[in-house]
């Protein structure tokens, strides 16, 4: 790897690369160069790898900070921790399923959805969150034309969830899931980047439903153009019938083993080291990152969206129409408390929120010991973790009336309150043995109506330089399962 403190140099050395970003997709896209044996360098700007997909320690445990489960949906995550030596971690979450706070109060929430999307209208736990005049206006999807909400350029997913199934379906399944899943509004969001093929599956099935229905059956049993072995689900999983999985010790275990593949291969790992610019120079690209400029022959640029468009406006300065809406500002807050009364798991796996729910400022609730029973076997008796997460884009109060907290004192009340709001249990800081608050700035993905668009512009702007790729959840869409699907695939351009 080529390293100039002062002039400029000739020509970037060959063989070598640059990973600008130590987030998931970054260390994705280190693993595919420096597998091809190129020799690979990854900037990190913060002292942790790994982004979302991140640990805390609270009260003894170390917990995910991010993300705690991955779609199963595709194969992609099972696949790559198997590679990775992960693959008896694979688990899915127990059965008993999450709850929807509606107005009104809790519901259970239906199993067999996309989205909140129901695959069944008349599905029990569907009628009781819609009434039956809800269950039957979903229902007549079943009668409208496929090209309903499916013919424009671009769609919302409330638009299409409206014009299909009605409002009563998109206010009190879809934006509970869409708001504790993307942390937004989903009028905002575009839905072929939150939901790919959803759209075309109303086209290819004849309705929503059962376009919803398709999506929710295991990977081994759908069409694809490669293998059995490339596209079955994980073992267990495909019996579980669980549209999520966990690993055992946590979702942060995979990038520990990604860390540890990356050190076998050679790569270079340098933490709290951000890239201040790059530059074109013969050959390749010159990155700086205030104390040093490294010089390399391929670079990927695995930041969020505004960032990565920042770093490469002097030699793309037509990125610059392109640049997506920075995400929502998400905390999160996890409370480890001694309470007995939860062992019931009275909501089950957890809560999502109704955005109009009165007097609920939390967007989501995870009772992560009810959902995983590894981390069940190691609580006490009486012990749980709940996780809460605040913020939705296009709306920071959270709610109309309750304006969202700021400091992590007045979160970590907010999460008591709403905690005990959402699970019909009182709780006090008495209970509390430990507790945290994490905060995402602008990491998820806001993909707002015509990103697909915009992605594929970006793409192609980016493939014509030739020793270039940008990867991540800004343009892959939101969610582990889709940006490991879709990193590799883009490294390889640029590979020998």
């Amino acid at each position: 790897m080529g390293t100039d403190a002062a002039g400029p140099a000739t020509s970037a050395p060959a063989g070598t690369a640059v990973v600008i970003g130590g987030g998931i997709s970054g260390l994705l896209a280190a693993r595919e160069l420096a597998r091809a044996g190129l020799q690979t360098t990854v900037l990190e700007a913060s002292g942790e790898w790994g982004g979302c997909v991140g640990r805390h320690a609270v009260a003894g445990l170390t917990l995910d900070s991010g993300a705690e489960s991955f779609a199963t949906r595709s194969a992609a995550v099972a696949t790559l921790a198997e590679e990775l030596g992960l693959g008896d971690r694979i688990v899915p979450p127990n059965p008993g399923g999450a709850w929807v706070q509606l107005p009104e109060g809790p519901r259970e929430l239906p199993k067999t959805g996309v989205l909140g999307i129901p695959a069944n209208p008349w599905d029990p736990e569907v009628r009781r969150s819609l009434g039956v005049l809800g269950s039957l206006r979903a229902w007549l999807d079943t009668l409208l034309p496929a090209s309903v909400g499916t013919a424009a350029d671009a769609t919302s997913v409330a638009a299409l969830v409206r014009a299909r199934m009605g409002s009563r379906v998109l206010e009190r399944l879809v934006a509970p899931v869409v708001g504790g899943v993307h942390s937004a509004d989903p009028a905002l969001l575009d839905v072929d980047m939150v939901a790919p093929g959803l759209r075309a599956g109303v086209r290819n099935h004849g309705s929503l439903a059962a376009a919803v229905a398709a999506q929710r059956r295991p990977a081994a049993d759908r069409p694809t153009a490669g293998s059995p072995a490339q596209h079955s689900p994980a073992p267990g999983l495909r019996k579980a019938g669980s549209a999520v999985a966990g690993l055992r010790g946590g979702m942060h275990t995979l990038v520990t083993a990604l860390l540890a593949e990356l050190q076998g291969l050679g790569a270079t790992l340098l933490s709290d080291t951000p890239a201040e610019a790059v530059q074109r120079i013969p050959g390749g690209w010159r990155i700086s990152t205030g104390t040093a400029r490294i010089d390399a022959g391929r670079l990927v640029v695995a930041v969020e969206g505004p960032a990565a468009v920042a770093l490469l406006a002097d030699t793309l300065p037509a990125l610059a129409a392109l640049s997506p809406d920075p995400g929502p500002d998400v905390r999160l807050v996890t409370l480890v408390v001694d309470q007995p009364a939860l062992d019931a798991a009275p909501r089950g796996t957890g809560v999502l929120v109704a955005p109009q729910s009165p007097g609920i400022r939390a967007k989501a609730l995870t009772h992560a010991t009810a959902k995983w029973a590894w981390l069940a076997a190691l609580t006490p008796p009486g012990r749980h973790v709940l996780r809460l997460s605040f913020g939705r884009g296009g709306d920071e109060s959270g709610t109309a009336a309750v304006p969202l907290p700021s400091g992590d004192e007045e979160l970590y009340d907010a999460a008591l309150q709403d905690a005990s709001a959402l699970l019909g249990i009182p709780l006090s800081r008495n209970d509390v043995v430990g507790w945290d608050v994490v905060r995402w700035s602008g990491a998820l993905p806001f993909a707002t109506l015509g990103h697909r668009q915009r992605v594929e512009q970006v793409r192609r702007l980016c493939a014509a330089e030739g020793d270039l790729a940008v990867v991540g959840g800004w343009l892959s869409g939101n969610g582990l399962a889709a940006i490991v699907a879709d990193t590799p695939g883009q490294v390889a351009a640029l590979l020998p």
